[in-house]
């Protein structure tokens, strides 16, 4: 891109056009990644790990913890999430045979996570490496890479590699466990939808002078109720914090009356009935939530964004598309470009 056209592109273009892009970054990896995905499963299931650790920093870290519902919900084997630097800074080596380590990484190049890879791979996990780079650093530290072949990404802010990555993951545990992939074959078509309707987008002016919100989920829908806030936080730079249902039930709801609004992201199945509790608690403090999923749930929200009935496993792939725009439209309507978030780097070096 020249300078000059650079200088002529309306803020927040590239992320617009990003966020667009995702039903058919979803669609090419299950046309084109299956594959790969299904050798490594293979070789781990091959290696029969008793325990999986998962490896991560900012939205790639919220695709680790929804990785970590569906090994251990799907799997029943114990999963964690990794803390890189008690091996990179305190220099920590413990016993990492049986473990499967796993990296999520868009850029496959943040020294710490790759450090600690290696470490780890030494200690005798079997490490994999899950990308958008596939000649990153860490796929070539890692024993086993998978492209999640969601297509370069130029907005600081990321959205089709998020999702990407989602996917990757459900594809990668679901053939781990002998599954088919078969109830993701609808994310494209349903992305589309949900990204066609726009509803989040045309809520913006809503929460144009907002300093202060909150997003709450429960089950696998959390970890997306964790990218929501970032994104928020990192294009409109207003006060946003994420918690399950259930830790904000011990003590953060203190914080929470009617100038606090609150997103729910109440998904299908068991997580979107264990939120129930929560949103009553909700309305009891008169809060101004919005609804993003199961709308009847809640009738008397302040506002709703319906979503496509899908299976809860892969929900948080869907959850996410509405709030990206959320979050978008927000940052223009305040004045910023999302594209560029002040202080912020595509890459972030942490050691």
């Amino acid at each position: 891109m020249t300078a000059t056209a650079d200088t002529e592109r309306p803020p927040g273009a590239l992320m617009a056009a990003e966020i667009a892009e995702q039903p058919r970054a979803l669609q090419r990896l299950l046309d084109d990644g299956l594959p790969a995905l299904r050798e490594v499963a293979a070789q781990i299931a091959r290696r029969r790990p008793r325990f999986a650790l998962l490896a991560a920093r900012g939205t790639s870290d919220h695709a680790a913890l929804y990785a970590k519902y569906l090994i251990e919900i799907g799997l029943g084997l114990p999963a964690g999430l990794a803390s890189p630097s008690t091996l990179t800074t305190y220099g920590g080596r413990p016993d990492y045979g049986d473990v499967l380590w796993i990296t999520v990484s868009q850029s496959g190049g943040s020294p710490d996570l790759v450090d600690s890879t290696a470490v780890a791979r030494s200690r005798g996990a079997l490490t994999v490496a899950v990308t958008n780079a596939a000649d990153s650093p860490l796929a070539a530290t890692a024993d086993l890479h998978l492209d999640v072949l969601a297509g370069p990404e130029l907005a600081v802010a990321a959205t089709k590699s998020y999702t990407s990555e989602l996917l990757a993951l459900f594809l990668l545990i679901d053939a781990w466990g002998g599954g088919d992939g078969s109830p993701a074959r609808a994310l494209p078509e349903c992305a589309q939808q949900v990204l066609e309707d726009g509803v989040a987008r045309d809520l913006a002016p809503r929460y144009r002078f907002v300093e202060r919100l909150l997003v709450t989920a429960r089950g696998y829908a959390y970890a997306s109720a964790r990218e929501a806030a970032l994104k928020m936080m990192e294009t409109s730079y207003l006060s946003a914090h994420a918690f399950s249902g259930a830790d904000l039930m011990h003590g953060p709801l203190a914080m929470i009356d009617e100038d606090r609004p609150v997103i729910a992201i109440v998904g299908p199945g068991e997580g979107g009935a264990a939120l129930a509790p929560v949103l009553d608690h909700l309305h009891q403090r008169r809060a101004d939530v919005l609804v993003v999923g199961d709308a009847p749930a809640a009738p008397w929200a302040a506002a709703a964004v319906p979503l496509p009935a899908t299976d809860e496993r892969i929900g948080p792939v869907l959850h996410i598309l509405p709030l990206q725009q959320l979050a978008h439209a927000m940052a223009v309507a305040r004045g910023y470009d999302p594209d560029a978030p002040r202080g912020l780097r595509k890459v972030t070096e942490t050691r």
